[in-house]
């Protein structure tokens, strides 16, 4: 599968060049080391100078060059002062960072696009008994009653729905996923969206009940494949709905930030709303951080190995209850299980230890504030002008926050954030990580690149 970012100079890199320079380390695939001490042997990551003080063993590549120069400041010192180079570093408690997939570390989002996949290429089962709440139990009975009209006809239980041929299933299934609402513009879900639950993203992970782990990473490895290199902006249609994104492009810079992280001794791991085996298919080959980096969302499997239709549960929710997936306050649960451990009547608080708590977080969207609030050092926005997300990075609680425009096509300004009236999944006004209401609206300033 090629890598869609490109080297610094601008040409894009071969698949099989690439592989190599994963084979051979992260650094071997990096751009240019970042200044060294004074004195300090290259290659001899932390060894102090002659002025005994440790060096960084590299920097962001400074021929990447689109973060805002202040960003770029920011978060070298987040390496310098808390990788090796740092006099507390510990190698067996590694500082850690966190970042989002989805419109973060790439332009777009490669569920989506694998959803789409699957639905083009007739790879979505008809569910048993034709029963559709066996999908997902969010799903309203006027749904159901949409997608039994639509799907009864494109196959039998078990078997691929001929989508292509039955486009009207096709286009129910984009309806729901995308709108919410079924073709006919009735509801589709029950309780759409909570402080831990996305009905519809959980829907996209539920659908690919009956194929193994590996047959579901063939799937998002093809569906990127189909996406990567189109130019930005590029749409598709599926079944008859046009219009749909159709591009997928990871950032350049974002790769260079996790490389130079890893480099200098970070702990670096995704977390993600998309399907689990969708994202840790294609992460290491272009981003560099390991499947069992990713955290996304983990259904249950059968005794065969399959994936159902049932998710992992977090916290005190059991699995198979199919209430919280990595989805806003739901990252927090899974980072404090699969990172730090926590007991899992504590997954869901945020610790009160800042050393139980990540150093860094990256995310775009309100449903990312959760764990990007509960980094101590730096929480780094991607500007897509969502209220919750831009409230705390404009307030700057701490002076913590970093806003950075999005790297493709950054949007132009937009309007001024209603932060003293905005709520939450919950209906409840919008805080602070310290839980303090806004008490002004803050203008959008930082939306264009350098």
């Amino acid at each position: 599968m090629s890598r869609s970012r490109r080297s610094p100079s601008g040409v894009f890199l071969s698949a099989l060049a690439l592989a190599g320079c994963l084979a051979s380390g992260v650094l071997a695939c990096s751009g240019p080391q970042g200044p060294e001490g004074p004195t300090g042997a290259p290659g001899t990551a932390g060894t102090p100078g002659k002025d005994g003080v440790p060096t960084p063993v590299r920097l962001l590549d400074d021929k990447v060059g689109r973060w805002l120069p202040e960003n770029r400041t920011r978060l070298n010192e987040l390496i310098a002062t808390r990788g090796i180079a740092s006099p507390t570093f510990d190698p067996k408690n590694r500082p850690v960072a966190v970042f989002d997939w989805d419109n973060t570390l790439v332009k777009n989002d490669l569920g989506d696009a694998t959803f789409f996949w699957m639905i083009r290429h007739e790879k979505v089962l008809q569910p048993a008994d034709k029963d559709w709440s066996t999908t997902s139990r969010h799903l309203t009975t006027e749904a159901r009653t949409a997608l039994n009209d639509a799907c009864d006809l494109a196959a039998e239980p078990g078997e691929t729905l001929q989508t292509n041929i039955h486009t009207d299933c096709a286009n129910e299934l984009v309806s729901i996923y995308t709108g919410g609402k079924t073709r006919a513009g009735q509801a589709a879900w029950n309780s759409p969206i909570t402080l831990t639950m996305n009905t519809a993203y959980a829907w996209v992970a539920q659908l690919q009940a009956g194929y193994t782990p590996e047959e579901l990473r063939a799937f998002a490895r093809s569906a990127y494949a189909e996406n990567a290199f189109n130019p930005p902006g590029t749409t598709q249609t599926v079944g008859t709905t046009s219009g749909l994104a159709y591009h997928v492009q990871v950032y350049e810079e974002m790769v260079d930030l996790i490389e130079t992280l890893q480099a200098n001794g970070f702990d670096v791991w995704v977390t993600t709303a998309s399907p689990q085996f969708v994202i840790d298919a294609v992460s290491e080959e272009l981003v560099g951080i390991k499947p069992n980096r990713v955290i996304g969302i983990r259904p249950l499997t059968d005794s065969q190995g399959r994936v159902t239709a049932h998710l992992q549960g977090c916290g005190t929710v059991a699995d198979g209850e199919d209430s919280l997936i990595t989805y806003d306050q739901g990252k927090r649960c899974w980072i404090n299980k699969v990172i730090f451990h926590r007991p899992a009547d504590q997954q869901l608080l945020r610790t009160a230890d800042a050393q139980g708590r990540q150093v860094f977080a990256a995310g775009d969207s309100d449903t990312d504030l959760t764990f990007l609030q509960d980094a101590t050092v730096l929480k780094l926005a991607i500007n897509r002008n969502k209220v919750q997300l831009m409230c705390n990075a404009y307030a700057n609680l701490q002076g913590r926050w970093l806003v950075q425009p999005m790297f493709v096509q950054p949007r132009a300004k937009g309007s001024t954030l209603p932060c003293t009236t905005a709520l939450d999944a919950a209906g409840q006004p919008i805080t602070d990580e310290a839980g303090n209401r806004f008490t002004q609206d803050y203008e959008d300033r930082v939306y264009a690149l350098p």
